[in-house]
C-alpha cells in the first residue's frame, strides 16, 4: 500500500556502519529557543548527569566517547563472555550533543544540566551532521518526526542511554500513524522501547520505527504490542519499516527485539518490513500477525543473517512486487545462519525473485505448512532440520528465552560469510568459538 508516509505491506502476506564522528565534542545549545537563567537553574536542580550514563547494552560499563580505534578490542565481562568494544561503544564522539530527560524542559538549552523534555523538541535542535541526542530513561510521547540529514562522516544519532530505558508510547491524542517517522539520511536510532499497548485517542499506530531515508541504522530497539487492534486491511503496518518509497537505500536493522505485532493472522501486518537494500541482522522477532521478516516492493541486495524468528504466520518472506522504481524483483538476497522455528510457513520466496539469492546454514524446523519454498530452481544448503532447543521457549510466554541451550544443534553450525562479529548481546562470534545460528551466540 502507498500513502504519504510511504508503503508498508505486501499483497501476500549495532553494528553502526560508516560511523566516523568528529573529534571535538561540545554540548550544543539549541538556538531556536533561548532558555532564561531561571529556567536553566530549575533544570540544573532537577536533572542528574547519572541518567545520561550508558547502561544495559551489556554488563561492561559503556564509554560514550571512546576512541573508535579500540572498537574491535575484546573485553571480558562479568558473565564470563567475551565481547568486543563495537557492542560497547554506541556512537563515536560527535561535534554536537543534546540531552532529553523526563525532568527537563523544552524551554531549556538542551545541555546535560538543562535537558529538553521531549523528543520532538530535540528533533528540532538536531539539524546538523555529527550530532548525538542522548535520551535518559523515562516515558516519552511518540509521533516523532525526524527529517535532518547526517553525512557518511558525521551521522545523527538518537540514543537511549539505558537500553530500552527510554520508552516511546502513544500520545494522549495521536495525529500520525507512526511512533517514529524518520525521513533523514545517515541517522541511527539506538536502544529505544516502542510500546504500543496503551492507546490514546486519535490515529492508531500502525508503524513503529519507520524510515524512508538512506544509510540509516535501526539498532538494539524493542518494538512490541503494536497495531494489535487495528482493522486487518491492506493499509497494513509493521514494527520496523525500511522503505524505498522516497528512494531510500542501504537501511540496516540490527539487534532489535520485535514481538506481539498486529492482529493474529492478519496478512498485512509485518515485524521487520524492508523494501530496499541493506542488512537485517541479529534480530529476534516473534508473534507477528503475518511475517516476522518480509521483503517486498523494490527489495534487493539484502543480507538476512543470524536472526531468530518464531511464532508467526510466515518466518521470512523474500520477494518483490507492487514496485515503486524497479521491476527487477528481489535478487542478491543472502539468507544465512537464521533460526526459523514454529511458524505456519518457514522461508518463502514470493512475487518476483532472482537467481542470485542464497539460502545457507539456516535452522528451519516445525513450520507446520512448509519449512521452505524457493523459486527459480534454487536450493537451500546445509539446512539444520532439528528443534533449536532454546533455553526457555513457549509460544505464549510473555518473554520466551531464545538463547541456545548447551545441547542446541544450532551451536557451531553457522557460516562465517556475512556473519556479524557479535551477537545481539555483544557476545563475540569467531572461528575459534564457532558461528552459531540465530541471534544469540552460546
Amino acid at each position: 500500500m502507498t500513502d504519504t508516509t510511504g508503503s508498508q505491506q505486501s499483497s501476500t502476506a549495532a553494528q553502526v556502519t560508516s560511523d566516523t564522528g568528529a573529534a571535538a565534542t561540545v554540548e550544543a545549545a539549541a538556538a531556536p529557543v533561548a532558555a532564561s537563567p531561571a529556567a536553566d537553574a530549575d533544570q540544573a536542580a532537577t536533572a542528574t548527569t547519572q541518567e545520561f550514563e550508558l547502561a544495559g547494552y551489556e554488563s561492561h560499563p559503556l564509554e560514550p566517547q571512546a576512541e573508535q580505534s579500540a572498537e574491535t578490542a575484546p573485553i571480558s565481562t562479568a558473565d564470563g563472555a567475551t565481547r568486543s568494544l563495537a557492542s560497547v561503544v554506541a556512537t563515536p564522539a560527535t561535534t554536537y550533543n543534546y540531552y532529553v530527560s523526563p525532568n527537563g524542559s523544552d524551554t531549556a538549552a538542551g545541555t546535560k544540566a538543562a535537558p529538553f523534555k521531549t523528543l520532538a523538541r530535540a528533533a528540532k535542535a538536531a539539524t546538523k551532521p555529527s550530532t548525538t541526542v542522548w535520551v535518559a530513561p523515562g516515558t516519552y510521547a511518540g509521533g516523532v518526526r525526524t527529517t535532518a540529514n547526517g553525512t557518511a562522516a558525521g551521522r545523527i544519532y538518537y540514543v537511549s542511554t539505558t537500553k530500552w530505558g527510554a520508552k516511546i508510547v502513544p500520545p494522549a491524542n495521536s495525529t500520525i500513524k507512526s511512533a517514529w517517522d524518520n525521513r533523514g539520511h545517515y541517522v541511527s536510532i539506538i536502544g529505544f522501547d516502542v510500546d504500543g499497548s496503551k492507546l490514546g485517542s486519535g490515529t492508531k499506530w500502525t508503524l513503529g520505527i519507520y524510515t524512508g531515508g538512506s544509510y540509516n541504522v535501526i539498532k538494539a530497539n524493542r518494538v512490541h504490542h503494536l497495531a494489535t487492534t487495528i482493522p486487518c486491511n491492506s493499509a497494513g503496518g509493521s514494527a520496523i519499516g525500511v522503505d524505498s518509497y522516497y528512494k531510500g537505500v542501504k537501511g540496516d536493522v540490527i539487534g532489535n527485539t520485535v514481538h506481539d505485532i498486529g492482529p493474529a493472522g492478519c496478512t498485512y501486518v509485518q515485524g521487520i518490513y524492508h523494501s530496499t537494500s541493506g542488512t537485517i541482522m541479529n534480530n529476534v522477532v516473534y508473534r507477528v500477525g503475518s511475517a516476522a521478516i518480509h521483503l517486498w516492493h523494490d527489495a534487493t541486495d539484502l543480507k538476512i543473517i543470524n536472526n531468530t524468528v518464531s511464532s508467526s504466520v510466515f518466518g521470512i518472506i523474500v520477494g518483490g512486487g507492487n514496485y515503486y522504481f524497479t521491476s527487477a524483483g528481489a535478487n542478491n538476497v543472502h539468507v544465512h545462519n537464521n533460526i526459523v522455528f514454529d511458524n505456519k510457513y518457514g522461508i518463502s520466496e514470493q512475487g518476483k525473485t532472482g537467481t542470485s539469492n542464497t539460502y545457507k546454514n539456516n535452522l528451519i524446523f516445525q513450520n507446520t505448512t512448509y519449512n521452505i519454498s524457493l523459486r527459480n530452481g534454487l536450493k537451500a544448503t546445509n539446512t539444520v532440520a532439528s528443534n533449536p532447543l532454546f533455553v526457555g521457549y513457549s509460544r505464549t510466554a510473555a518473554t520466551p528465552n531464545f538463547k541456545l541451550s548447551t545441547s542446541s544443534p544450532a551451536i557451531g553450525r553457522g557460516l562465517a560469510t556475512y556473519a556479524p562479529k557479535e551477537d545481539i548481546d555483544g557476545r563475540v562470534r569467531s572461528t575459534t568459538t564457532g558461528f552459531d545460528l540465530g541471534a544469540y551466540q552460546h
